[in-house]
């Protein structure tokens, strides 16, 4: 059962990342992917929440559905390091460097201020 609610929080989390990314998109286009850092950034704000909040609690799984499955599927760091490569080859050197520098430094961030605001 946990395994199933895993793989709906996860497609849960995907669509929310898709509605966000078009939103995004749809408002202000451009072949930067900044929408996708904002997406990875809120995330990771939510995991940081939840990993604060569920630390300790007695039930693991939902600590797995809402961790793996649902901020897992909202983030997605596999376009995050596949999209600066994308652009230095295009010869969009100084996003891919930016791309490269925030998306670590605005995910850590959203994971402490998530820990914060659950404290």
């Amino acid at each position: 059962m946990t395994l199933l609610l895993i793989s709906l929080f996860g497609a849960l989390g995907c669509c929310v990342r898709y509605i966000f990314e078009y939103a995004v998109r749809r408002n202000h286009p451009t072949i930067r992917p900044w929408a996708t850092v904002a997406a990875n950034g809120l995330g990771t704000g939510i995991a940081g929440y939840a990993a604060y909040r569920l630390v300790g609690t007695s039930d693991a799984h939902l600590h797995s559905i809402v961790l793996t499955g649902f901020c897992g599927g909202l983030t997605t760091f596999s376009s995050a390091l596949a999209v600066p490569v994308i652009l230095q080859r295009e010869h969009h050197r100084g996003y891919s460097v930016a791309l490269i520098t925030v998306t670590p430094l605005l995910c850590s961030g959203m994971f402490l201020l998530g820990m914060t605001l659950a404290h």
